[in-house]
């Protein structure tokens, strides 16, 4: 709640009042003349780095690997995008912060060790409650998950709970009379 209350109200704020300094040193124009020309050239950035990380993104999945850091870095990529076509130099900052590829990296690995260690953590689920949240699936075993998302036996890796019984019901039209070139028979 207080990141988005920083970027919705305080940030606004800050460029609003960097704008108007800035202005009043170099002058108007000269100041929307550098706001157009971050955009410019960070959007040139995000290009080039978008299709770079894209590439490697599917030569990792050629050899079967997880391009778990590239996903991170195209969202970085798109903030980074956002970020700079929004006019004021604190975003900027920030943009090329997350477009730069040395401070990409560092902030991606960052950000990706603190997904895993959200991830991989028993019981960090929603709220860390309910059933299953301390660590342990339905058959008293340790989940390496947290929690069993299916919350109980009807979890469709269980196969002595299933029923060999089940209906699944439905309804079907038979259209192999009104098939003239006899495709579904």
């Amino acid at each position: 709640m207080r990141v988005l209350f920083i970027l919705f109200a305080v940030l606004p704020i800050l460029e609003i009042a960097l704008l108007v300094n800035v202005g009043s040193i170099i002058g108007g124009w000269n100041t929307i003349g550098i706001v157009i020309l971050t955009a410019f050239i960070g959007s040139y950035f995000v290009k080039r780095e978008g299709i770079s990380t894209l590439q490697t993104a599917q030569a990792k999945m050629q050899r079967n690997e997880m391009p778990g850091k590239e996903l991170v870095e195209g969202l970085m990529l798109v903030v980074a995008g956002v970020l700079l076509v929004t006019p004021g130099f604190i975003t900027d900052i920030l943009g090329f912060m997350f477009v730069l590829p040395g401070t990409r990296h560092l902030l991606a690995a960052q950000v990706s060790k603190h997904m895993k260690m959200r991830v991989v953590m028993p019981g960090a689920g929603a709220g860390g409650a309910g059933p299953g949240a301390s660590g342990f699936n339905t058959n008293g075993q340790q989940s390496p998950f947290g929690s069993d998302p299916f919350g109980g036996t009807d979890s469709p890796f269980n196969t002595s709970a299933k029923n060999k019984d089940d209906v699944i019901e439905g309804e079907y039209t038979d259209n192999t009379q009104n098939d003239e070139d006899k495709r579904l028979k």
